[in-house]
């Protein structure tokens, strides 16, 4: 069996015919600054290339306290929202030579609390996080500690912590102002996890938008209790059972919606002529559905390089940056997915 052999700095050095120093300062890119040689430098280059040097990351970051890797909590990796979010973050770690350390809490609390030790274990130089549920102390922990952190999708008002979310008030608001000017009246709301930012802040968009159009809020179209598909169609199994039956649905996120949409092709019922039905989030499926669906769409991948940028800022400057929130404008996306009453 063949052994792992490690190439060292020694081993180039030796190859080169130069001190391990000078490889050391090459490989570093430093050779401008000790005013070693193209050609040296072309050479040593060339040998750690083809002798398959890899960097001891682990070495370096003893002597820097840094690791160059950052970890990344995320709710669910098979929803395209967060799956966008995570993917932004890689490119933009991999323009300055930074890892990600991604991590999956599956929508579970404890998880997340888990991950966030094993994250610390590995001595990241920062966290990204986006939380899933309504407890934060944890994450007043970790700025305890002095370890940068970043939030995304969810603020706390509670917890003084950079993060970078939507206008969830506004994106709701606008979403069900326009069933209103489209003359729907009955128009039943599929909300997230109850006492989280953002589904406080899209039922808070619901409730006004009754306000802004003087109409009352019938309390029994409010249903849901998760973001998950499964959450989406068995609201939407209520709410059809319902007489009469609500003209419209408001989905409180992509994943809803496509529960609700399984659940309204069970009834044999049909989008918009039957019901008219709106989601918060514009994924790249959506203008392809059967019937193309009105969304209400995120800076999906803005948030994920805000979020690092600001992450990237506090590991320079060895600190969290307290209360630094942004807000994200929503765009609502108009498509096929809602009838005009008469």
């Amino acid at each position: 069996m063949a052994q792992n052999k490690q190439i060292t700095l020694d081993n180039i050095a030796h190859q080169v015919g130069v001190s391990c120093t000078t490889v050391s300062r090459v490989l570093t890119g430093q050779s401008k600054k000790y005013r070693i040689s193209d050609r040296t430098t072309e050479a040593v280059q060339d040998a750690a290339r083809e002798m398959g040097y890899v960097p001891d990351q682990l070495a370096r970051g003893l002597r820097t306290k840094r690791t160059n890797t950052i970890g990344l909590i995320i709710p669910d990796i098979s929803n395209p929202f967060f799956s966008t979010i995570a993917r932004n973050i890689e490119i933009q770690a991999r323009k300055i030579g930074s890892s990600i350390i991604l991590s999956d809490s599956q929508e579970d609390t404890q998880l997340e609390i888990d991950s966030i030790r094993l994250l610390q274990s590995r001595k990241v130089d920062g966290l990204i996080i986006c939380p899933v549920g309504e407890e934060y102390l944890h994450l007043k922990q970790i700025q305890d500690t002095g370890l940068p952190l970043v939030i995304i999708d969810r603020y706390f008002p509670e917890l003084d912590c950079a993060y970078v979310v939507s206008d969830n008030y506004q994106g709701a608001l606008e979403a069900v102002s326009y069933f209103f000017k489209m003359k729907h009246k009955s128009i039943a709301f599929i909300q997230g996890k109850a006492n989280t930012s953002v589904n406080d802040d899209r039922i808070r968009g619901y409730r006004d938008a009754h306000k802004q159009f003087d109409q009352p809020v019938d309390e029994s179209l409010i249903v849901g209790d998760s973001f998950g598909k499964r959450n989406g169609y068995i609201g939407a199994k209520i709410l059809l059972t319902k007489s009469p039956r609500p003209t419209a649905i408001f989905a409180a996120s992509n994943l809803i919606s496509l529960g609700a949409m399984s659940a309204i092709q069970e009834e044999g019922l049909k989008i918009p002529e039957d019901i008219s039905i709106i989601s918060f989030d514009d994924q790249p499926y959506s203008e392809y559905l059967a019937t193309p669906m009105t969304t209400v769409a995120q800076q999906t991948s803005e948030a994920g390089e805000i979020a690092f940028r600001i992450l990237q800022s506090q590991i320079k400057q060895e600190g969290t940056h307290s209360g630094e929130g942004i807000v994200l404008p929503t765009e609502l996306v108009y498509r096929k997915s809602v009838r005009k009453l008469d």
